[in-house]
């Protein structure tokens, strides 16, 4: 099946990720979702889903190395990742708002990822 978020500005790292963390993992950005957030740390990948008004909260962990192929791809303003995952599963993660900066500083997140993977 296929996973989608849209990621919607920067924003600090929310606090309940820390007690998820396992040694030696850091956490690098955060992003704001139309559900909750998103955590990318060295390691993996953190996305927080809140249902609207059932408020059922879901915590989807996915770790680099778990991913077989990625795609980074850059348009006016906004930006996507596509992740195909061993499982079989694939994950969009949709980027918008996305100044000049904001694309650079997420090319080097995407970078950072794939490097981690292995």
């Amino acid at each position: 099946g296929m996973l989608e978020w849209t990621l919607v500005s920067e924003c600090p790292i929310p606090q309940d990720v820390n007690s998820l963390l396992v040694k030696g993992e850091e956490t690098i950005a955060a992003y704001k979702t139309f559900r909750d957030s998103a955590v990318f740390t060295n390691k993996r990948m953190i996305l927080f889903d809140v249902t609207p008004f059932t408020k059922k909260k879901r915590i989807h962990i996915i770790p680099y190395k778990e991913i077989s192929s990625a795609t980074i791809e850059f348009d006016l303003g906004t930006s996507a990742i596509l992740l195909s995952i061993d499982s079989g599963y694939q994950i969009r993660l949709n980027f918008v708002h996305m100044h000049a900066d904001e694309k650079t500083r997420l090319r080097l997140l995407f970078l950072k990822m794939m490097k981690d993977q292995k």
